[in-house]
């Protein structure tokens, strides 16, 4: 896409009604650097630039909420070599994005079980989120040691234990009150799923909270995921009517 095109794409989006939430499944680092006869930490390495594309990417259309999932509960299970890699690039992209994202006006936050992560990479979250509070541009959320049945077992758990000690009367709990004890609590649903790789499937991602998400899935694998890509996913977004299990005349 030209500059001249992707300048014009811009203008006809921002027309549009666009999603306010954009949840992406980040998929295929490992691909990319094995296409390539690399190892695996360049892939998610290149993975850390798409980041950057992405999320200027979504300040420009104005997207107020942009959430990616970076690693899931189950990916503890690769080789320690790799889970290492991992977060050692968790601290060298917040030390090196921390300024401009602050500048930027971007708010950033981390959920998910972040007991499991070893300290450097807890204070550089914590670090993250301090220099960043005062953001309003952009919720950037970035889902770390996250698994949707866990944090909806946790959600659950919490409220059970509310009920037992007398201080929560069951009747009372629905969806709205449920949805309270996620990680997610105040933020809006996501609008839009993109998920990259091709792969058709949601990875245990966001369960609760994708329930009316459109999705889009593309080919393109993460690290070369950038502007264009994600123009491509809301203007496919644009062409959707979302009825969220109504009926239109």
């Amino acid at each position: 896409m030209s500059e001249s095109s992707g300048d014009a794409l811009l203008a006809s989006l921002q027309s549009g009604e666009l999603p306010r939430h954009v949840a992406v499944i980040m998929d295929g680092n490992g691909r990319w650097a094995a296409d390539r006869g690399l190892p695996r930490w360049r892939g998610h390495r290149e993975g850390m630039r798409a980041v950057r594309r992405t999320v200027e990417a979504a300040l420009e259309l104005g997207i107020p909420y942009l959430t990616l999932y970076a690693f899931s509960l189950e990916n503890w299970s690769r080789p320690e070599q790799e889970v290492g890699a991992l977060m050692h690039l968790l601290n060298e992209f917040v030390e090196r994005e921390i300024d401009d994202l602050r500048q930027q006006g971007v708010r950033a936050r981390v959920f998910g079980d972040r007991e499991r992560l070893p300290p450097t990479s807890r204070s550089s979250v914590e670090t993250l989120e301090a220099d960043t509070a005062e953001g309003t541009r952009l919720n950037l959320n970035v889902a770390i040691s996250y698994g949707s049945r866990d944090e909806i077992a946790t959600a659950a758990r919490r409220l059970a234990a509310l009920a037992a000690e007398g201080r929560l009367d069951p009747a009372d709990i629905d969806s709205v009150r449920f949805a309270e004890e996620l990680y997610t609590a105040g933020w809006p649903d996501p609008d839009l799923l993109v998920r990259t790789s091709g792969e058709m499937r949601v990875s245990n991602f966001m369960l609760w909270q994708i329930a009316y998400a459109e999705i889009h899935v593309t080919p393109v694998l993460w690290p070369d995921f950038g502007r264009e890509e994600l123009f491509a996913a809301v203007a496919d977004f644009q062409k959707r009517e979302r009825r969220f299990g109504g009926v239109t005349s």
